[in-house]
């Protein structure tokens, strides 16, 4: 449902920079790494006047569960995750902003990395799922499905503190808008959400209206810490499985195109936002463009590209 008073500003389009992120390391190769060739192939590049800061490859996957931790590739997101900061620190140093194209959720360790190299900040994370899970209630070990937990400190150490840094984010300095996952995490074990963490599942989401939600959100992450800024993260499964069905994880109901928009424009208006992750999407589940066609539409929107 769209609200009276859910739109807001628009953001002046941002000096942006793309770094392709295509690592399914906290996954496994189904097809999200094309998310970057597919968007870009879509027009986002050109629509944005975006720099292409260059593309980090992965190390070589390894589908067997790692017995010390629990997780898949852990050794190798460490060394991803230090690749990837310093990607995104060079884009920051250069006065632009990132938008790093994943691969799967487990990238955002690596862009609040370069972060955390250089001050507090805050997180807006956009998801379907919590991401909360601990090593034994993931059945597969994905970090994927645990990045969120990772990056407030809590798990293995070899990604909860990465560098000597960990948390990567503070508990109050998180927003989790939009998920949906509740009935399901619980079933599987999953520890619960810090109650410091800033919660506003779909229903919150959708009792303010969007555009409400997503000011409350940005104050939330702007009211504590000065000016230190916050990174986005956008899974894209927050989305309405009914118009975004190309994710390997899929749960019903989620955010409108419209709503999604709404928080995007808000997010990226001022100077608050420090940079964009976007994750998940798989073109192989897209066959004919259409969804990713929409999707860069939806981001170019959010950076106040007029369509």
């Amino acid at each position: 449902m769209h609200r009276a008073g859910d739109e807001d500003e628009e953001p002046g389009v941002r000096n942006v920079a793309i770094i392709e992120a295509p690592s399914v390391l906290g996954l496994r190769p189904t097809g999200v790494e094309d998310l970057a060739p597919a968007l870009l192939g879509a027009g986002l590049a050109e629509a944005l006047a975006a720099q292409s800061a260059g593309r980090a490859e992965p190390p070589p996957y390894d589908p067997q569960r790692d017995a010390g931790t629990g997780m898949l590739n852990p050794g190798g997101i460490a060394a991803y995750s230090a690749e990837l900061a310093d990607a995104v620190g060079g884009v920051l140093d250069g006065g632009r902003f990132p938008l790093v194209l994943g691969g799967d959720c487990s990238v955002l360790l690596g862009t609040l990395l370069a972060l955390r190299r250089r001050d507090r900040h805050g997180l807006l994370f956009l998801d379907g799922h919590t991401d909360f899970y601990q090593p034994r209630a993931e059945p597969a070990g994905e970090v994927a499905s645990m990045e969120l937990a990772l990056a407030t400190g809590r798990g293995p150490r070899v990604l909860a503190d990465l560098e000597g840094r960990g948390p990567l984010v503070r508990d109050e300095d998180v927003v989790a808008l939009g998920f949906r996952d509740a009935e399901e995490s619980a079933a599987y074990g999953t520890q619960p959400l810090p109650e410091a963490l800033h919660a506003m599942e779909l229903r919150t989401v959708r009792a303010l209206g969007a555009g409400e939600a997503a000011r409350r959100a940005v104050g939330l992450l702007t009211g504590s810490r000065g000016g230190a800024g916050y990174w986005v993260h956008l899974d894209v499964d927050v989305l309405d499985d009914a118009v975004m069905p190309a994710v390997d994880y899929r749960l019903p109901d989620g955010l409108s195109w419209r709503e999604l928009e709404t928080v995007l424009r808000t997010a990226l208006s001022g100077d608050g936002a420090l940079g964009l992750t976007v994750t998940i999407f798989n073109p192989r589940l897209d066959p004919g463009g259409t969804i990713a066609r929409r999707l860069a539409d939806c981001l170019l929107r959010g950076f106040g590209v007029p369509r």
